[in-house]
């Protein structure tokens, strides 16, 4: 399988595998069963930079999650889905950053356009110093998935529920949901985190479901109990179809404990504010700056 392929087209909120992945390793990991069977590969996670990630951190932590435009056998792909995690070990708080895919930022070495074109001409490395660059932190780990990848995850752990804010009726992505809570299984949760004409804010609205998702996913997973039986079947699933570049089961294991210890209600998920421009193209909205401050500091919120 190419990378193109593993790699390829996801509008669904990509950010939930690092905490569905990083939940379920820690778990594998703590009964000493390690399966590692070959077999397709639903996503890939990446070491990007240098990263000191302690047993216990105490230290803000922030990674990268992206969906990308493309399809099997494409070789340039755009990031269209980008999010970013801080996590604040100490005060066992994170935060979602949900950045619109014609956000204007400056590419590394390729001037000023759509910070999705940087996937296309550098890769998720590229992607990822961009965003760094843009907020102002430190992002040494990244990860991406595609359709099929992540419908199965959801299916794994039984689905998920969620709260559908306003109707949906949007025949592009096929979500049609009634306003209240919805229990998802994978393919309702794709089309679900797909939706973007309906919504008043399009793209924008579109973000942020992804990012309530997640928060909705890693809920139902601490709220599950698998049971040892459960477990070890879900995670054996899980080792036979990750890739990793540069990441370590000891990396997958501390992502995992921070992703256990975090309490979902004390996940806040925020849209970056962005202005007007010329075609597709937007710049920051004023408030920017201040939120990337806030955010940077210690990956919480305390003025936004």
């Amino acid at each position: 399988m190419s990378r193109a392929t593993i790699v390829r087209a996801v509008f669904a909120m990509p950010v939930a595998v690092i905490l569905l992945l990083g939940t379920l390793v820690a778990v594998w990991l703590h009964t000493g069963n390690i399966p590692l069977a070959g077999g397709s590969r639903w996503f890939t996670v990446v070491k990007v930079g240098e990263a000191h990630f302690t047993d216990e951190p105490t230290e803000p932590f922030f990674f990268l999650a992206v969906g990308n435009d493309g399809r099997t056998g494409d070789v340039d792909v755009r990031g269209d889905a980008i999010h970013l995690i801080g996590v604040n070990p100490a005060l066992r708080s994170a935060t979602i950053l949900d950045i619109p895919r014609d956000t204007t930022a400056t590419i590394p070495g390729n001037g000023r356009q759509k910070i999705n074109a940087a996937q296309a001409i550098g890769g998720l490395p590229l992607l990822t110093e961009t965003v760094a660059d843009l907020v102002g932190v430190s992002i040494p780990y990244a990860i991406t998935t595609d359709f099929d990848g992540f419908q199965a995850l959801v299916d794994g752990v039984g689905g998920v529920d969620v709260f559908v804010e306003t109707e949906m009726s949007d025949q592009y992505s096929g979500a049609f949901f009634t306003p209240g809570l919805h229990h998802m299984n994978g393919d309702e949760a794709l089309r679900f985190s797909r939706d973007r004409h309906d919504l008043p804010n399009g793209d924008i609205g579109r973000s942020v479901n992804q990012g309530n998702f997640i928060i909705a996913a890693l809920a139902q997973l601490r709220a599950n109990n698998l049971g040892a039986a459960g477990t070890l079947r879900s995670l054996a699933t899980l080792g036979a179809h990750t890739h990793m570049e540069g990441v370590g089961l000891t990396d997958l294991y501390r992502l995992g404990r921070l992703a256990l210890s975090i309490d979902p209600v004390n996940i806040r998920n925020v849209a970056i504010p962005v202005g007007t421009g010329s075609g597709a193209n937007l710049a920051l909205g004023a408030g920017a700056a201040g939120l990337f401050a806030d955010f940077a500091d210690d990956a919480v919120l305390q003025s936004h």
